[in-house]
């Protein structure tokens, strides 16, 4: 029974792709409208049925009853089919949009699985991009589910998925911070006042009662602030080039946004949670490089050690690596660091990433902490891109901006501070 079901099922699908397809390729005659209406709509409701039957399968049909059996059944060339013997542009000029829209509309929510879904979310960025470039019009993506406003496009929850994972690959703080996506005010309480417990060893009185102790949070808010990139494409490489321009378009938008994202959260002296402006400095008499990163490492609270790591420069790598015992050997041999780039230092992991030379990557810098303190609040369906024609059209290129609202700052108490900075100068410690 369930062989059955399902080949009803492929050739229901099928017949509504078949005019699915001759209704967007305007292949269809407006006298026909009226009819594929009523076919779509009874297929819709036999596919559910099935579709109902399939996540049932302890009820029992009769294969007789099955309309798989039914010689009338619609199939892929069925009577529905409309227009092959036509002339090319009878009638077909007349089909009102709206009815043509609800058709379609109607074939996708039937056809709606994890592959249908899969292949929709394919041709949404397909569309996306061939919108950016002006290869198809605001009218046929957003036909195809993109969603446009006064020239700026709304960017698909898949390709922002994308752009997001791009991120977490490039950007550590995403890879290991927590991150909201929400449109309110995303706040995080800390603990500025503790509570103190008392021991007595003879009995509580009415004259000696329990002595009150107050706590006290405070908040952080964060603070979500614009983020955009620009990128410049001539008009003449989109007109000649048989390269696909979209994609590299949207390959560089994602490359530009990451990296002022990742150098905002890391650096920047306007995010008063930023990396290098919050993360505690570690300081200590001793000059000793090896001896700084122990007493660094036992300095992070031990509730945070569990998912403490190293983040460091590659001119912080270079002087761990390069240390040597008194005998001109390596201080840190396999047994501390091993592998490369992925390997751990005093038992802890270690990842190195140019964002943490802050514009100066020949000072040694390193970060020791738990680090999914570092937290993101990205604003839900933010993340848009316009297409700017008029503005570079006097040296004949076209702009491509997006843009996006999200805040990241470090967040700790200050009984439980999270993350360390180390400068490995020269004798020196970080201030």
């Amino acid at each position: 029974m369930k062989k059955i079901l399902m080949r009803r099922k492929a050739a229901i699908e099928a017949r509504m792709k078949e005019i699915r397809a001759d209704l967007e390729g305007d292949k269809t005659e407006a006298s026909a409208v009226e009819q594929l209406q009523k076919e779509v709509d009874d297929l819709a409701a036999e596919l559910e049925e099935i579709k109902k039957a399939l996540e049932n399968p302890e009820d029992d049909e009769d294969p007789e009853d099955d309309p798989e059996n039914d010689p009338a059944a619609p199939t892929g060339g069925g009577e529905g089919r409309t227009g092959d013997n036509s002339e090319p542009n009878e009638n077909r000029s007349g089909i009102d949009q709206e009815k043509r829209n609800a058709i379609v509309n109607n074939i996708m929510r039937s056809l709606s699985s994890e592959s249908r879904t899969k292949a929709k979310e394919g041709e949404q960025r397909k569309a996306f991009a061939n919108l950016l470039v002006g290869r198809i019009s605001e009218s046929e993506a957003r036909a195809m589910g993109v969603e446009t406003s006064n020239g700026k496009v709304l960017i698909p929850e898949t390709l922002s998925k994308e752009i997001i994972t791009y991120a977490q690959e490039e950007n550590l703080l995403r890879k290991y911070g927590s991150v909201v996506r929400t449109k309110g005010t995303q706040g995080y309480p800390i603990l500025v006042k503790k509570a103190k417990a008392q021991r007595i060893k003879t009995e509580r009185t009415l004259e000696n009662p329990i002595p009150q102790t107050d706590i006290d949070f405070d908040e952080v808010f964060l603070n979500p602030s614009e983020i955009d990139s620009l990128v410049l494409v001539t008009k003449k490489l989109l007109a000649m080039t048989d390269m696909p321009v979209e994609q590299a378009v949207i390959e560089e938008l994602k490359k530009s946004y990451v990296d002022e994202e990742a150098n905002y959260f890391f650096n920047s002296t306007d995010n008063p949670g930023s990396l290098i402006q919050k993360a505690v400095a570690f300081t200590h008499s001793d000059t000793d490089v090896y001896n700084k990163l122990v007493r660094l490492k036992n300095t992070v609270p031990t509730s945070k050690l569990k998912n403490a790591r190293w983040m460091m420069n590659r001119s912080a790598l270079t002087a761990i690596e390069t240390l040597k015992d008194k005998n001109g050997n390596p201080l840190l041999r396999e047994s501390y660091i091993e592998g490369s780039f992925g390997y751990k230092i005093l038992n802890f992991p270690v990842d190195v990433t140019d964002y943490v030379d802050a514009g100066t990557p020949d000072v040694p810098r390193l970060y020791f902490g738990d680090f999914s303190s570092f937290h993101i609040q990205d604003v839900i369906n933010s993340m848009e891109v316009s297409k700017l024609l008029e503005k570079y059209s006097d040296t004949n290129h076209v702009g491509f901006k997006i843009w996006h609202l999200n805040d990241g700052q470090l967040v700790y108490g200050p009984y439980e501070p999270t993350v360390f900075k180390l400068e490995l100068t020269d004798g020196t410690t970080s201030a």
